[in-house]
Formats: C-alpha cells, sequence, structure tokens
C-alpha cells in the first residue's frame, strides 16, 4: 500500500476530490457491516438458531480475523471450528457447519465463473495489460474452483461418508494414531450432522445461500463504491472486475493476501480510474474499510475464545487439584 501511493501520488491531487462523492466512503463502511451481518446470519442458520446473535458475530469475526492473519489458501474456518466448540458445539457439529458455510461459498463461486466467462466476451474483465499469463492464471483458477465446489458438493451433501473414509486413513498415520480414537467419535458426529442437513427442506438451503451470496455482493461491490467516492468509472466494469479480483484473492500466499491484493487493486481498478494519482489512496480507503475495521472487532473476538479457554484450563487444573488434595487426605 505504501508503495502504491508512493508511486501514484502527486501533490495538490487532493483538491480534485469532489465533497459530493465522498459520502460514498459512508456507504462504503455500511456495506462492510452488511457483510459481517450477513456472514453472521448464515451461521446463527446453519446452527438452526441455536447461536444467539452475539455468538454468531464472535465467531464470524474471529473467522475473518483469522483469515486476514493467514494465508488466504488456509482461510479462518479451523478457527471458526474451534469457536463453535467453545460455544458449546460438539466438534463433529462444529465441522459439518463450518464445511456446509464453505460449501455455500463454493457454490456461490461455481456460479460466479460462468458470469465471468459470459460477460468477459463483452467486457476486458481481465485487463490486457495483464497478457497471457494473466489471462491463463483467470482461466486455471475458474477450473480449479469449479473442481473444488463439486468435491465439497459431493463431500457434503451427496456422500458424507466419504470424509469420513478420509479422514479415518490420516488419522491412521503413525504420528497422529494417539488420537484416531477421538477423531472417530468427532467424525460419527460430523456424519450424522451432514446427513440432518441434507434432510432440510430446500428453503434451508436457499435461505443459507442467500445470506452467503448478499455477503459475497457487499464484499464485491466495496471496491466499486470506493473508486465511485473519488471518481467516476464505468460501474459494470468495475463491479465484474471487483468479482474477478475477489476470487483472485482466494488464491493469495499471504497473510491476509497482503500485498497481491493490492497489487490486483491497482491492476484491475487502476485503469479506470482517470486520475492515476487516486488508485492508492482508493487501495487504501479501501483496505482500511473492508480489512482493518474487522482485524480490530476480529481480534477482540479472537481473544474472548482464548481467555475463556485459559480460564476453563485453569479452573480444570484447580479442580484436579482438589480431588487430588481430598484422596490425599483420605490415604492419610
Amino acid at each position: 500500500m505504501g508503495f502504491l501511493i508512493y508511486y501514484t501520488y502527486t501533490p495538490g491531487v487532493l483538491k480534485h476530490l469532489k465533497p459530493k462523492r465522498l459520502p460514498g466512503l459512508g456507504i462504503a463502511v455500511i456495506v462492510s457491516f452488511l457483510r459481517l451481518w450477513f456472514v453472521a446470519a448464515k451461521i446463527r442458520y446453519l446452527s438452526e438458531k441455536k447461536l444467539g446473535w452475539l455468538a454468531s458475530f464472535r465467531v464470524m469475526l474471529s473467522w475473518d480475523f483469522t483469515s486476514s492473519i493467514t494465508p488466504s489458501t488456509i482461510g479462518g474456518a479451523p478457527m471458526a471450528t474451534y469457536a463453535l466448540t467453545k460455544e458449546g458445539f460438539k466438534l463433529g457439529q462444529s465441522t459439518a457447519i463450518i464445511l456446509y458455510s464453505v460449501l455455500l461459498d463454493q457454490l456461490w463461486f461455481a456460479l460466479a465463473v460462468p458470469i465471468l466467462v459470459v460477460t468477459g466476451l463483452f467486457f476486458e474483465v481481465v485487463p490486457n495489460n495483464t497478457g497471457m499469463v494473466g489471462h491463463a492464471s483467470m482461466l486455471l483458477l475458474y477450473i480449479g474452483l469449479l473442481s473444488y465446489a463439486g468435491l465439497m458438493a459431493y463431500g457434503v451433501l451427496i456422500n458424507p461418508d466419504a470424509i469420513k473414509k478420509v479422514v479415518n486413513k490420516i488419522f491412521k498415520l503413525p504420528l497422529l494414531r494417539r488420537w484416531k480414537d477421538t477423531v472417530e467419535g468427532e467424525v460419527d458426529n460430523l456424519v450424522e450432522y451432514s446427513h440432518e442437513l441434507r434432510k432440510k427442506p430446500k428453503s434451508f438451503l436457499l435461505k443459507t445461500f442467500f445470506f452467503s451470496t448478499m455477503s459475497w455482493l457487499a464484499r464485491i461491490a466495496l471496491p466499486t463504491i470506493v473508486v465511485l467516492s473519488l471518481l467516476p468509472a464505468d460501474v459494470i466494469l468495475s463491479v465484474l472486475r471487483s468479482l474477478a479480483m475477489n476470487l483472485a484473492f482466494l488464491i493469495m500466499p499471504t497473510p491476509g493476501g497482503s500485498g497481491g491484493v493490492e497489487g490486483l487493486f491497482a491492476i484491475f481498478q487502476g485503469p479506470l480510474m482517470d486520475r492515476k494519482a487516486f488508485i492508492g489512496l482508493a487501495v487504501f480507503a479501501w483496505r482500511v474499510i473492508s480489512y482493518y475495521i474487522t482485524i480490530g472487532f476480529g481480534m477482540m473476538a479472537t481473544t474472548w475464545y482464548i481467555n475463556r479457554s485459559v480460564l476453563e484450563n485453569r479452573s480444570s487444573n484447580a479442580d484436579e487439584a482438589i480431588e487430588h488434595d481430598i484422596t490425599s487426605s483420605k490415604s492419610v
């Protein structure tokens, strides 16, 4: 971000800002919080409303925070699963809920890919300045997302027992064998809850898919809203490019995609901005609104779970110490 601002900013450029456009940044903040609400609503609905709203936001924010500090290819799903266990769910149930949530995202990606392919025939969705490498990379990304979505759908919706077989084989390895019995029990819970989810009416799937779709639409709208808050631009092309670059964010190897996502923003959205001096400013505003604000809230949510875990361990250790003292007294 610093490099982008340094290489694109020119003194006096701020005087070209139009005050009537700046309220758009406020709209971007609202859209960012709407995205968080839709994700929390999806998690709460998947838990069959056993999670309260506050707990749903905690789980979602800890998920978001972990995604922001780990490589995009890893994501925050393990932390979200852990958070659900701290909210009283069994590990198998927690895993099934998060897997189902991830599946909904993957199904949305599977719909987004054809949209990008078709619109790419009429719009320059992938900028020509990326060359053959850029176009080939996006094609491979499309294929990868569709393949992963197919595997997820098969494992969660069609044959959950396949997941069980894979996990059981993994935990037969020498280094993991000690946890085999515990994991088998939790995998049974996962399969059981997956079967329960499969029995849900279509309206259940449609509603959760709606929440997932709205959260991603809010995420995609943010770069366009930020750009339009500074300068006029081609709205349709900006939205399509935002969709393409958000898919590309999924394979960034750095924590939260840092470095890569700023570069992609400049590549995809930069050519749509008449004044190149605003590119760094747009990236800064977008990252603060969509990334750093949620990092702050997510840090508080994640710390809450860590503190709770520490307190539970202390309480458990104290109970063991008391039980040991009682046993020793009886012996005496």
